[in-house]
C-alpha cells in the first residue's frame, strides 16, 4: 500500500502544543504514514519555541505574522499561502486543530482542493457566536467542512450530534494537550530565575495568573488586577506570578496596578516547557485562557476562569474549574476562599480530570490508519473521568 500523506496545519502556540504529539505519533509509522507539517506562523515567536521543544521542523512555513495584523490580514494571507502549499504537497488528508483563524482557513483551503479534513479538538461550543471571538465561529465553520471529527470529550461529541453531524464521523479521543503535558512536566526543572525559584521553594501559596483575551482588555483586566492586589494585601503568605502577554494593552494596566508590589512577579511570556513546569508547582491558577482550563486540572490545580462563558464545561461539572468572570468582588472572593478554605481547595484540586489519559494522539493516528485500510487496530474511545 502507498503511504498515507497527512498534513497538519497550525499557526499558534496552543495549536502547536496540541498538534506536536500527533506529528511525533505519526512518525512511529514510517511504512504507512508520511507526515507533512505546514505552519502559518500566525504567532511567530511563541510558535517556534514549541516546535523547538518537540524538535519538529515544518516542511512549509508561511510566516504570515505582521505587526498590527487584523483578522482580514491573517485570513487572506493564510488562505492564499495554503493554496500553494496544498498544490505542492498534495496530501491525502489535512488535520487542523481547535478554533484559530488558521484552523478555519486550513479547512477552507483543503475544501477548495477537495481534500478531506480531520478536526482535532472538535465540538467545543459556548453557543454565543461573539464569545469567544472569533473562535466560536472558527470552530463551527470548520465543523461544517470536516470529514473526521476528533472530539476530546463525550460532551463535545454531544454538541456535534446536535448540529446533525453523523455519529460515524465522530471519534472521542481525549485531548492531546494531556499527551503534551505528560511529556513536558519534570520532577526537577531549572527556571533560570532566582526570585521565582525562591518563591517556589518557600511555603507561600502561589497564584499563577494569565490574561490575554480581547474581550477582557481595558476595564475587566483592571478589575482583575485590583482584586489580586487586595487578595495579596489580605494574605501575607501568598505570592502571585504573572507571565505578561506581549500586548501593550495588557502590560500597561498590569504594571500600573501591580508593578510596585513586593509579592508579585511580573514576568516576560514564558515558553511552554517552563510554563507547564511552573503550573505543576503553584497552588491556584487564575486565567482567561482556554487551554489552561484543561492543563491545570490534569496537574491537580484549581482554576478560576476570568470569563463568563466557557467552551470547556466538563471541568466546571467535574469541579476542577470555576467560572468567576472579571468583577473585582467576584475575583477577590473566589481567590480568597481557595487560599483560606482548605476543604474547598481540596474539593477542587482532587476532582478527576475529564480531559484525557495521554493516549489521544495514538487514538487519532490509529483511527486514520484503520479507516484508510491499513492493518492497524482501532483503540476504544476515551471515556473521561476515570483518569486523574
Amino acid at each position: 500500500m502507498k503511504k498515507l500523506k497527512v498534513m497538519t496545519i497550525f499557526g499558534t502556540r496552543p495549536e502547536a502544543i496540541k498538534m506536536c504529539p500527533l506529528v511525533l505519533e505519526m512518525k512511529k509509522y514510517p511504512d504507512m504514514l508520511e507526515p507533512i507539517v505546514a505552519v502559518t506562523a500566525q504567532h511567530r515567536e511563541m510558535l517556534d519555541q514549541v516546535l523547538e521543544l518537540f524538535q519538529i521542523k515544518p516542511d512549509y512555513d508561511l510566516n504570515i505574522m505582521t505587526a498590527g495584523q487584523t483578522l482580514y490580514d491573517v485570513t487572506s494571507r493564510a488562505l492564499m499561502g495554503l493554496k500553494e502549499v496544498l498544490e505542492q504537497a498534495q496530501p491525502d488528508l489535512v488535520l487542523v486543530h481547535g478554533d484559530t483563524t488558521t484552523t478555519f482557513v486550513g479547512a477552507l483551503a483543503s475544501f477548495y482542493k477537495q481534500i478531506p479534513v480531520g478536526h482535532v479538538e472538535a465540538g467545543l461550543r459556548t453557543g454565543n457566536k461573539y464569545s469567544p471571538f472569533p473562535e466560536e465561529m472558527n470552530r463551527k465553520l470548520t465543523a461544517a467542512i470536516t470529514d473526521h471529527h476528533f472530539a476530546p470529550t463525550a460532551n463535545a461529541k454531544a454538541n456535534l450530534l446536535k448540529e446533525n453531524i453523523k455519529e460515524d464521523d465522530i471519534y472521542v479521543t481525549g485531548n492531546t494537550v494531556i499527551d503534551a503535558l505528560q511529556a513536558t512536566v519534570k520532577d526537577f526543572f531549572d527556571f533560570h530565575n532566582p526570585k521565582l525559584e525562591e518563591a517556589i521553594r518557600s511555603d507561600h501559596k502561589l497564584i499563577l495568573m494569565t490574561t490575554h483575551r480581547r474581550e477582557n482588555l481595558g476595564a475587566p483586566m483592571r478589575h482583575v488586577y485590583q482584586a489580586l492586589k487586595e487578595v495579596l494585601k489580605d494574605n501575607p503568605d501568598a505570592e502571585a506570578i504573572f507571565p505578561m502577554h506581549k500586548n501593550p494593552k495588557v502590560r500597561e494596566v498590569a504594571e500600573a496596578v501591580l508593578g510596585k508590589m513586593e509579592r508579585v512577579h511580573l514576568l516576560e511570556p514564558m515558553d511552554y516547557e517552563p510554563f507547564a513546569n511552573l503550573m505543576a508547582r503553584v497552588d491556584i491558577v487564575l486565567t482567561d485562557s482556554g487551554g489552561i482550563q484543561e492543563e491545570a486540572p490534569a496537574l491537580g490545580k484549581p482554576v478560576l476562569v476570568l470569563r463568563n462563558t466557557t467552551e470547556r464545561p466538563e471541568a466546571v461539572t467535574a469541579g476542577t474549574v470555576k467560572l468567576i468572570g472579571t468583577g473585582k468582588e467576584d475575583v477577590y472572593a473566589a481567590t480568597s476562599r481557595l487560599l483560606n478554605d482548605e476543604k474547598y481547595y481540596r474539593s477542587m484540586a482532587e476532582a478527576v480530570n475529564p480531559y484525557g489519559d495521554g493516549q489521544a494522539a495514538k487514538r487519532i493516528v490509529t483511527y486514520l490508519l484503520h479507516t484508510h485500510g491499513y492493518p492497524v487496530e482501532l483503540m476504544p474511545e476515551f471515556h473521561g473521568g476515570q483518569d486523574k
